[in-house]
């Protein structure tokens, strides 16, 4: 990565990663025991989803540890590589580890839609800026609206989901008009680490789209392969752990998660009048009823003391 000189000072070491192949549902018993003991034995924390269709999963430990896992997972799989991108933390950054079967390793509804079959075209990292800056290209997000609001491509098309379910009926009320007012475009679409929009695109093959493009790695391999000076991300990266939010070296950015609802919280949202530590952001001011503020508020005086007791703790402190 770009940091590397000064990741040596990080302890954990966290995975990201996927891939879509064929996997026996008779296998996926023995691929989750096998990962849940080496996650014990190893003090791995994270979650794995593992589905016919694949496995997609964010796990965090030591640098030794992650090595360990990512060798299983080859080998449980007969495969030599799959799409996996590193990043680095000083603080742990998941509470426990989960391995689990799922009908889909990201969901998006539609069982006819099989990405280890049909995908775009791949975009190179070190190709994206070319491509961004094409008049010929729409940009399209296929995060959901909370992760594009504390960072994006400049100019990219925003679906304004709430989750990867919406992202077909937002293709077939609004892509699809769009496209057939300039058949000429090509797309081209980017996700945190690839996942997304691989499927998304797949889906739009499946509709007869053509020139369907994607970011390889997402941005989480933009930011490790794309020099500051020459990156065209604006603001930070929003990851699915305690971290919440990561800036343009792969490091823990300035943002945190409000514990009442979950979403980010940006420096600025800490200092506006209608935010409360653990209790409730501006965001979700007016979503929970008083019995949900004051079990809020309880759970936020315990954490507040276990703080005080264990300052040194490697568990990530909440808002």
């Amino acid at each position: 990565m770009k940091s590397g000189d000064n990741v040596k000072k990080f302890k954990y070491k966290v995975a990201a990663f996927y891939n879509f192949i064929s996997i026996r549902d008779q296998d996926i018993l023995l691929i989750k025991e096998q990962l849940t003991t080496l996650a014990s034995n190893h003090e791995i924390k994270g979650t794995i989803l593992i589905a016919s269709e694949g496995f997609n999963g964010t796990v965090c430990g030591t640098e030794n540890s992650i090595t360990l896992l990512v060798e299983l997972l080859k080998q449980l799989l007969n495969i030599s590589h799959f799409n996996v991108k590193y990043s680095w933390t000083e603080k742990q950054a998941f509470r426990r580890f989960k391995a689990r079967k799922k009908k889909e390793i990201v969901t998006i509804g539609l069982k006819q839609i099989d990405p280890s079959k049909s995908v775009g075209k791949y975009i190179k990292a070190s190709d994206w800026n070319e491509f961004l800056e094409d008049p010929d290209t729409l940009i399209i997000d296929t995060r959901n609206e909370y992760e594009i609001k504390i960072g994006n491509f400049v100019g990219a098309l925003n679906p304004h989901t709430s989750s990867f379910r919406e992202f077909p009926v937002w293709v077939q009320k609004c892509l699809k008009p769009l496209i057939e007012e300039n058949p000429s475009l090509k797309i081209g679409m980017y996700c945190t680490g690839g996942i997304r929009c691989e499927k998304a695109t797949s889906y739009l093959i499946e509709e007869g789209f053509s020139e369907v493009h994607h970011l390889e790695g997402g941005i989480l391999k933009y930011l490790e392969e794309v020099s500051p000076e020459e990156s065209l991300w604006d603001g930070e990266c929003f990851v699915f752990d305690q971290r919440v939010s990561l800036n343009n070296e792969l490091l823990p950015g300035s943002h945190t998660m409000c514990h009442a609802c979950g979403l980010p919280i940006s420096p600025e949202d800490l200092k506006k009048p209608t935010y409360i530590k653990g209790l409730q952001c501006e965001a979700c001011v007016d979503k929970f009823t008083d019995s949900d503020r004051a079990r809020f508020a309880e759970r936020q005086r315990q954490i507040d003391e276990l703080m005080k007791r264990l300052p040194e703790n490697s568990i990530w402190p909440s808002s």
